[in-house]
């Protein structure tokens, strides 16, 4: 997972998650990276991951949580990364190219990634 380029046109909704080793933007990168621990990101738009009744809101974010963030408060195609820390955030970007970990200062310091909307927690997988 450590080498997954970043390619834009790669994502949950064109095709499926697993395995994104040929390329992936941020939001496949992040669900194929949570399913690797068991749990599943509903292939939604990032919009909609932040409506999403089966994921929580919370406010103190935990490993494995995802965190969205864009130029302003409006979820439309809101950038997904992964908490890994308490000031670490996994993720694909464009402007690295492969995954990165970022702080929050390093995000707010980028125009196009300033505003943090927040947290959603991904549930387990429940086995059948």
């Amino acid at each position: 997972m450590a080498t997954v380029p970043y390619d834009g046109r790669r994502h949950p909704l064109r095709e499926p998650v697993e395995p994104p080793t040929a390329g992936a933007n941020c939001q496949r990168y992040a669900s194929a990276v949570l399913a690797l621990f068991g749990r599943a990101v509903p292939r939604l738009r990032s919009r909609e991951l932040w409506t999403d009744p089966r994921l929580r809101t919370v406010a103190v974010p935990r490993p494995l949580d995802l965190v969205l963030f864009n130029p302003t408060g409006d979820p439309y195609g809101a950038h997904v990364g992964v908490v890994l820390g308490d000031d670490e955030v996994l993720h694909l970007c464009r402007e690295v190219g492969r995954p990165a970990v970022w702080s929050y200062a390093a995000f707010r310091r980028r125009p196009r990634y300033r505003t943090l909307l927040g947290a959603r927690r991904v549930p387990r997988a429940r086995l059948g």
